[in-house]
């Protein structure tokens, strides 16, 4: 399986650097540095998965591309 695009930005509202993963509905973390962030939606991230497999959940394949890489 290819990686899921992660989508990092700062979050003024919140005051912290927030990680998600567009592919899988809901998986998002925060953290005080834009490094924290990813690490902590990588963790989301292997939660969301298994969460999936347990329940039999479709688990989506890799799609989502930000517009810079739109064909």
């Amino acid at each position: 399986m290819n990686e899921y695009h992660i989508n990092l930005f700062w979050s003024d509202e919140d005051g912290q650097w927030i990680a998600d993963i567009p592919d899988l509905k809901g998986c998002s973390a925060s953290g005080d540095t834009p490094e924290e962030a990813a690490r902590e939606v990588q963790i989301a991230k292997e939660l969301w998965l298994e969460s999936a497999r347990e329940h039999r959940d479709p688990i989506p394949e890799p799609r989502y591309k930000p517009a810079i890489y739109a064909v």
